[in-house]
C-alpha cells in the first residue's frame, strides 16, 4: 500500500442511530466478510474472518451510497480528503488530514457522495470478524476501546505523522495476511491489531487536546444545557438530569463526553452535574426563603434527605448551616 494511501478520498460518512435508520431506510446487512466483498465486487478474501484492502478499489456508485449498512464484523479504516468537509454525527469537520473510522458489529452507518471525484480515492480498510479473535485476550479487550462505542459521534482525525505510524502497522498485517496463513498467523495478526488499537487510543486522547475550539464549544453547550435545565421547571418535572440525558442532548456518547470533560476540566460528566446542582442550590439558599425541601424538589430530588446528604458531601455544611452563614 505504501505512499498510495496518501491520496484524498471524496466521500462523507454519516453514522446514525439504528432507530432513526429503521424508520427511514432499508438496511443492507453483510453477515460475513465474503458477503461484503461480493457486495463491492472485490476479489474473494484470502481468509474468511479477516480482510485488508485498498480503499481505492471500492466502487462507490451513487445508487449504493445512498443506502444504509450494518456489518457482523469490525470495520477499521483510514481515508483522506483534501478540501472536503465531513459531517460525522452532529459535527462538521474540515480536516485535510487522515480520517479514521471505527465501526463495531451491529452498528448502522450510511454513505453519501458529496462531490464529483476530483482525484483518486485512497486509504485502507481492515475488517475482522469476532470469530478471528476467538480464544485470544483481544476477544474481550477489544470491547474496552471506547472509540468503538462512540463511533456514532466522533471520528479520529490523524496528523500525517500519526497516519504514517498506523500505515506501518497495517503494512505488517498486510504482509502476514498475504503470506501463507499458518498456525502462527492469527497470533501475529492479533498482536499487530492490538498495537494498532493502542496507538489509535493514544491519538484519540491527543485529539481531545488539539481540537480545543470544538471541544470548548461542547463544554459551552454543556454549561448552557445545565443552566437551562435547572433554571426551568424541567428538574421539578423530570428529576435530576442524567449523564445519558445530557449526552443525548449534545449528540455525544456518554463515554466520549466524560473523557472529553476529564481532559478539559479534570471532572467527569456526573461531577459536573453535581457541581452545577450545588451552585444552583447555594443560589437558592442564599437569595430565597424557600425551605430546604422545596429547593430539593425544585432541583429534581425525590427526597430532601438525598439533597442534604449530597450538599454536605460537597460543601462540608448542611443546607441550613450554609443558609445561616448569610444571616
Amino acid at each position: 500500500m505504501g505512499n498510495e494511501l496518501r491520496f484524498p478520498a471524496v466521500w462523507r460518512y454519516n453514522i446514525i442511530y439504528l432507530s432513526m435508520v429503521m424508520s427511514q431506510n432499508k438496511i443492507h446487512r453483510a453477515r460475513s466478510i465474503q458477503e461484503f466483498h461480493k457486495m463491492k465486487d472485490l476479489p474473494a478474501p484470502q481468509h474468511p474472518l479477516i480482510s485488508l484492502f485498498d480503499y481505492g478499489k471500492i466502487e462507490c456508485s451513487t445508487e449504493v451510497n445512498h443506502k444504509n449498512f450494518v456489518f457482523d464484523f469490525y470495520h477499521i479504516s483510514v481515508k483522506r480528503s483534501i478540501g472536503t468537509q465531513y459531517r460525522y454525527g452532529q459535527g462538521h469537520y474540515d480536516f485535510d488530514d487522515g480520517v479514521m473510522f471505527f465501526i463495531a458489529p451491529n452498528q448502522v452507518f450510511g454513505i453519501e457522495p458529496i462531490a464529483e471525484i476530483a482525484s483518486p480515492k485512497s486509504g485502507w480498510v481492515l475488517m475482522v470478524h469476532p470469530d478471528f479473535l476467538w480464544n485470544t485476550a483481544l476477544a474481550k479487550q477489544i470491547k474496552q476501546y471506547e472509540f468503538f462505542g462512540y463511533a456514532v459521534n466522533e471520528a479520529l482525525f490523524l496528523s500525517e505523522k500519526e497516519e504514517a505510524t498506523l500505515n506501518t502497522i497495517v503494512n505488517n498485517i498486510e504482509q502476514e495476511y498475504q503470506g501463507n496463513i499458518d498456525k502462527f498467523s492469527q497470533k501475529i495478526i492479533v498482536s499487530q491489531l492490538e498495537t494498532l488499537l493502542n496507538y489509535s487510543e493514544r491519538f484519540y486522547q491527543r485529539q481531545f487536546i488539539t481540537r480545543k475550539k470544538t471541544n470548548h464549544q461542547v463544554l459551552d453547550r454543556f454549561e448552557d444545557l445545565l443552566n437551562t435545565y435547572f433554571n426551568s421547571a424541567k428538574a421539578l418535572k423530570n428529576g435530576l438530569p442524567t449523564v445519558q440525558f445530557v449526552s443525548e442532548e449534545l449528540n455525544i456518547s456518554p463515554n466520549y463526553l466524560s473523557s472529553l470533560l476529564k481532559t478539559l476540566t479534570g471532572q467527569s460528566t456526573q461531577q459536573h452535574i453535581h457541581e452545577k446542582l450545588i451552585e444552583k442550590a447555594k443560589e437558592r439558599l442564599s437569595t430565597t426563603e424557600l425551605s430546604v425541601s422545596e429547593i430539593a424538589y425544585e432541583l429534581g430530588f425525590e427526597h430532601s434527605q438525598s439533597f442534604s446528604k449530597l450538599f454536605k458531601s460537597k460543601t462540608n455544611a448542611s443546607p441550613l448551616e450554609f443558609r445561616r452563614a448569610f444571616n
